[in-house]
């Protein structure tokens, strides 16, 4: 599986900004999809993950209410709408896939390039 991550880009506090992540093979889509992120000096934390079907999602408590994670398999992409974003929020987002529906890092064995969200206060 092969993931590309697009749409970060620099916003204002309380701006909208959507992800998307865009993934090749011939079953990427039966795969969990999640969206991590890392902000400087910091580790990488879990945001949001979708199960392969749609039927599924969590959130980090940090983002609940303000991001909606969704998938188009027909599109093979899956997407982060993140609204009310806050300085906080700045951070390297990647997308990644994984067999099982999980929100522990080491669980998930494909990764995307990293998309820079800025958000100025």
């Amino acid at each position: 599986v092969q993931l590309q991550a697009s749409g970060g880009g620099l916003v204002q506090a309380g701006g909208s900004l959507r992800l998307s992540c865009s993934a090749s093979g011939r079953t990427a889509m039966s795969y969990t999809l999640g969206w991590f992120r890392q902000a400087p000096g910091k580790e990488r934390e879990f945001v949001s993950a979708i199960s392969w079907s749609g039927a599924r999602t969590d959130y980090a408590d940090s983002v609940k209410g303000r991001f909606t994670i969704s998938r188009d398999n027909g599109k093979n992409t899956a997407y982060l709408q993140m609204n009310s974003l806050k300085p906080e929020d700045t951070a390297v987002y990647y997308c990644a896939a994984s067999r099982s529906f999980a929100v522990v890092p080491g669980t998930f064995g494909f990764w995307g390039q990293g998309t820079l969200v800025t958000v100025s206060s």
